[in-house]
């Protein structure tokens, strides 16, 4: 069964290099600082490797959606 696939799993998107520039200058932060997933999880997407960082897109009581970001780690 694809994980992904079930209605609980948020979005994992993969955000594109320039995308991520500007997420870590509207915060001020480098990317070592993000929360951390393994690579390992299931949740996502098969193109992800080490270092490359996750949109995660929740559905939210107060605003509707909310957007996350991890650090994909080993």
């Amino acid at each position: 069964m694809d994980v992904s696939d079930h209605t609980l799993v948020p979005e994992h998107n993969l955000i594109e290099e320039e995308d991520l520039d500007e997420v870590l200058a509207e915060y001020d932060i480098d990317r070592t600082d993000l929360p951390k997933i393994k690579r390992t999880d299931p949740a996502l997407p098969d193109e992800a490797e080490v270092g490359d960082v996750i949109e995660v897109v929740r559905d939210s009581r107060t605003t509707d959606r909310a957007i996350v970001y991890r650090l994909v780690i080993e």
